[in-house]
């Protein structure tokens, strides 16, 4: 029964953040220090399965391996093709062939992630950051 309440509530918060034509319909803001990631309409709701490191500090980020990292698997991202459309973000040292955003900043992070080898797809987590 709670897995079905909890689906529901989620759907129900998707509904209030995604447009007709699956943008976001409110800014996209730093959990932590309010600042905005990104305008509203500027990015697309797409559920792609990727895995983030828990959330920290920038200083944190690049050094550890992937064998040792404690994070989530995350399906709910707003996905961005072009790395000018965000207001502000920042990017973490390579991690392998992988990019971490995070906020420019109060460098938490990270809030999305960034494959090198695709220079046009960048996603941020929606559970990683909070709507305005």
């Amino acid at each position: 029964m709670d897995n079905k309440e909890q689906s529901k509530d989620s759907s129900t918060d998707r509904s209030d953040l995604v447009s007709e034509d699956g943008k976001n319909s409110k800014s996209v803001v730093c959990q932590r220090c309010g600042s905005k990631v990104l305008c509203p309409g500027m990015a697309v709701f797409a559920e792609k399965e990727l895995f983030l490191p828990s959330m920290r500090k920038k200083s944190g980020l690049g050094s550890t391996t992937d064998s040792s990292v404690d994070g989530d698997t995350l399906t709910a991202h707003w996905f961005v093709d072009d790395m000018y459309t965000f207001e502000n973000v920042g990017f973490t040292n390579d991690v392998g062939r992988i990019k971490y955003l995070i906020c420019a900043d109060c460098e938490i992070g990270p809030i999305g992630w960034h494959c090198l080898d695709d220079k046009k797809s960048f996603y941020v987590a929606v559970e990683r950051v909070n709507h305005a």
